[in-house]
């Protein structure tokens, strides 16, 4: 069982309030299963007159060798503000979790390649790379120019990762000296 310690200051609490700050915490086993300590403090800090109440949520999250907090998840609505600063802190503990399991994306060097097919209508399409893989690309990849702009054939250069559902073009840029050889696929 997580140890959690709750501070509520300068607002009143309720069961429910408690209740849903408990239920939020008890779920941070799933992202990170090596918490030692979870704090947890809501706050008024003060009155904004032109803004109404603002609630502060702070989590400090204590895992072995490190120390990850939220702070300053500030709103009107007090289970708006805890809501936010939990997927804040789970975010943290997702990072984390893959930096110790060496699950971190890094930034490998620039790949080359040819748009082999494309499928505008789905706004997506597949590069051959010169290292023989193919590599999937969309839309929100595609750097310059844009999505629109790109023919089967046309030399681009991409930043390649591997993902769990295989591999993935980048940061793709159809390259200056663009000779436009079809590739028959």
């Amino acid at each position: 069982m997580l140890p959690v310690q709750i501070t509520i200051r300068d607002i009143s609490t309720s069961p429910a309030l408690e209740n849903n700050i408990r239920k939020r915490a008890e779920k941070l086993n799933r992202f990170y299963d090596r918490i030692s300590s979870c704090r947890i403090v809501i706050e008024l800090p003060q009155k904004h007159k032109h803004r109404g109440k603002l609630f502060n949520v702070r989590i400090d999250v204590t895992v072995p060798g490190k120390e990850l907090v939220v702070t300053h998840k500030i709103n009107e609505d007090v289970y708006v503000a805890i809501r936010d600063a939990f997927n804040a802190i789970v975010r943290q503990l997702e990072e984390h979790s893959h930096k110790r399991h060496g699950r971190v994306k890094t930034h490998n060097d620039v790949m080359h390649g040819h748009i082999a097919r494309i499928v505008p209508e789905e706004g997506y399409g597949f590069i051959d790379g010169v290292d023989g893989y193919e590599y999937y690309f969309s839309v929100t990849n595609v750097s310059y120019p844009d999505f629109a702009h790109l023919s089967i054939g046309d030399a681009v250069e991409y930043i390649a990762e591997t993902l769990n559902d295989g591999r993935q073009a980048q940061h793709v840029i159809r390259e200056k000296h663009n000779n436009h050889s079809i590739v028959s696929v």
